[in-house]
């Protein structure tokens, strides 16, 4: 028996930009919420009829291939794909593009599918419920992408370095610059696999001299820089707070001497910082006008800045990311919470009365895209939601979006006897953080309430 469903949202674009945008590389890897755990092996580089896309599909421990075929392709007005084999007796979805006006436009989606399975209700019931929350999370992606994107569709496409691909924000931001026409290349530092990565090697200390062929960094529009050891790996012991503090300062030193000897220089550089950049306050709300605090991550990130305004001298913009606590459930804080908040484990954290100044990943590379399109930005520059939040407050909304109690607390106590320096720096610290920079100069947040992001990511 073949079951039908249909999904729509009105798209901030005109029809053709909207077809368009799914021809773009990496645009089906956007797509993909963390709870479906596939491997896109095979994806056309645009849509014609007979390709092929080849997908593994992720069950437990096992593997299932789905092949499809592309067919019945309209430029500017739908396409259609439909199973090989795979995990459906049929399977055919068609997206169809229907203009509106010049400036926005009807995306549907309509799948017809046969289960392989005999038509116990369940079964049907349980399909149709996957397939509504799947294609909730990615018309919204598709919509908050291409609201950003179009907005800047008159400007040429750039070519865009970036360090720490591989990283959260690295990888998000490179599918996101890919989908919306941008040429991006990484540097790595692990084996070359693809032709759009440099090899380098930087400098982690003084007595480091690092290595890259400077010759392949010539004649990018834009340098983003976000590689950095992760400060939540470990305690911090003396060796582990170098660590932190050589890879961004020694790293961004060894980058910025590369660019100031460059013939042809980028015009911009967005360099990662940190809001541990204010220090701590119970009480003061901090822009990017605010002084520095204390400690050791305010300290790492004036160093870290200060390494990365050495570009000006070269005529470069130079733009420091401030990143508060960065949202998404495949790692850092909120992938950490979810398996105790998913049991009803979880709790607050100390009194629960410190500041959380979050921000979702998705608002953190529009906020890096916002910075890189718009010239009359530089300096310091908030990535933090304009609804900070106390940690009690944190907790309460994660435990609603997940229907679950959260009645654990782990007093401050315990947090410092097992993390050490870094519970207070990272877990116990206050910090209300405003992005004034980014509101000033206009950037539409896609998720500026703690509740919409969480059910936005998290599918509920």
């Amino acid at each position: 028996m073949v079951h039908s469903v249909e999904f729509s949202k009105i798209i901030p674009c005109d029809s053709d930009y909207l077809y368009n945008w799914h021809n773009m590389p990496k645009a089906l890897e956007r797509l993909v919420p963390h709870w479906e755990k596939v491997n896109i092996k095979t994806h056309p580089e645009f849509l014609f009829d007979d390709a092929a896309v080849e997908l593994d599909l992720k069950l437990g421990p096992l593997t299932l291939p789905w092949n499809l075929r592309i067919h019945d392709v309209i430029p500017g007005k739908q396409f259609k794909d439909s199973q090989v084999n795979g995990p459906f007796r049929s399977w055919t979805h068609l997206h169809e593009m229907q203009a509106i006006n010049d400036k926005h436009s009807l995306l549907i989606e309509n799948i017809a599918f046969e289960l392989i399975i005999s038509e116990p209700f369940f079964s049907k019931s349980y399909t149709m419920k996957k397939l509504k929350r799947l294609f909730n999370f990615r018309l919204q992606v598709i919509s908050n992408d291409i609201q950003k994107h179009y907005k800047y569709k008159d400007k040429a496409a750039m070519k865009i370095l970036i360090t720490g691909a591989s990283g959260l924000v690295g990888d998000a931001l490179v599918k996101f610059l890919s989908s919306g026409g941008h040429q991006v290349f990484k540097l790595t530092r692990g084996n070359i696999t693809e032709n759009n990565q440099i090899y380098w090697h930087p400098s982690e200390s003084s007595s480091d001299a690092g290595f890259v062929n400077r010759e392949a960094l010539e004649g990018f529009d834009a340098v983003i820089h976000l590689a950095g050891e992760n400060i939540a790996n470990g305690r911090w012991t003396k060796e582990q707070k170098q660590k932190i503090y050589d890879s961004r300062v020694s790293g961004t030193k060894f980058l910025v001497d590369q660019l100031l000897k460059l013939k042809n220089p980028p015009k911009v550089l967005i360099s990662a910082s940190a809001t541990g950049f204010y220090g701590h306050s119970d009480i003061e709300s901090f822009n990017e006008d605010s002084p520095i605090g204390s400690g050791f991550l305010s300290d790492t990130c004036l160093a870290w800045e200060k390494e990365s305004r050495r570009a000006e001298e070269k005529g470069i913009r130079v733009v420091n990311t401030r990143f508060g606590i960065i949202l998404d459930p495949k790692a850092g804080a909120l992938a950490k919470m979810l398996p105790l908040f998913a049991l009803g484990g979880g709790g607050i954290l100390g009194s629960g009365k410190q500041w959380m100044s979050w921000v979702a990943l998705d608002d953190v590379i529009g906020a890096i895209h916002h910075s890189l399109m718009n010239d009359n930005i530089s300096g310091a520059v908030n990535v933090v939601s304009p609804e900070a939040v106390t940690n009690a407050e944190f907790t309460k909304t994660l435990a609603k979006v997940l229907n679950r109690p959260a009645i654990f607390p782990a007093p401050a106590l315990a947090l410092r006897l097992v993390l050490g320096e870094m519970a207070d720096a990272l877990l116990l610290s206050s910090t209300k953080v405003e992005p004034k920079v980014l509101e000033d100069t206009n950037y539409e947040f896609s998720f500026p309430s703690l509740e919409s992001a969480l059910r936005h990511m998290l599918g509920k």
